[in-house]
């Protein structure tokens, strides 16, 4: 399975405004709001984390938007097993880590179908130099990208 072959550090306020979306979430406001959720590696505790899904070609996908993230790194000790709950639904999940080479597509189409958080973020801390095309592309084997597949 590929690993991303470096860690950059997230914006301090990243995990805050994580837990500040969850706890929204759970009374009543952004129901919508993609959540993962996976065991811990060490502790074995679920891990809550609100990302980004996009749709391409019927698949849904997720991508690792800092290498070495702690999601990623727990989906991975998993198994790569998760509940993903969207709105009221939640489902058991397979994530199905991608080849560099076939995450090109997807890194290729995420500035388009992530909306503009996401990519922007991702430009603001580093990880790429610019919210392209060319420039999520080059994440290739950096990374990881998933696919969301019924467990």
């Amino acid at each position: 399975m590929p690993r991303s072959g470096r860690t950059a550090v997230p914006p301090r306020w990243l995990k805050p405004m994580n837990r500040a979306l969850l706890l929204v979430r759970r009374f009543g406001g952004m129901r919508d709001l993609p959540v993962l959720t996976v065991p811990g590696r060490r502790s074995g505790k679920p891990r809550s984390t609100p990302l980004t899904v996009i749709t391409l070609d019927g698949d849904r996908y997720l991508l690792e938007g800092f290498p070495g993230a702690d999601w990623a790194r727990n989906i991975r000790a998993a198994g790569g097993f998760a509940e993903f709950a969207t709105g009221r639904t939640v489902e058991r999940v397979h994530l199905t880590e991608l080849d560099p080479e076939a995450a090109i597509p997807v890194l290729r189409a995420w500035p388009e179908h992530a909306g503009t958080d996401g990519p922007r973020l991702m430009r603001d801390a580093g990880v790429v130099d610019a919210v392209t095309p060319d420039a999520f592309a080059t994440l290739a084997g950096r990374c990881a990208v998933f696919r969301i597949d019924p467990a």
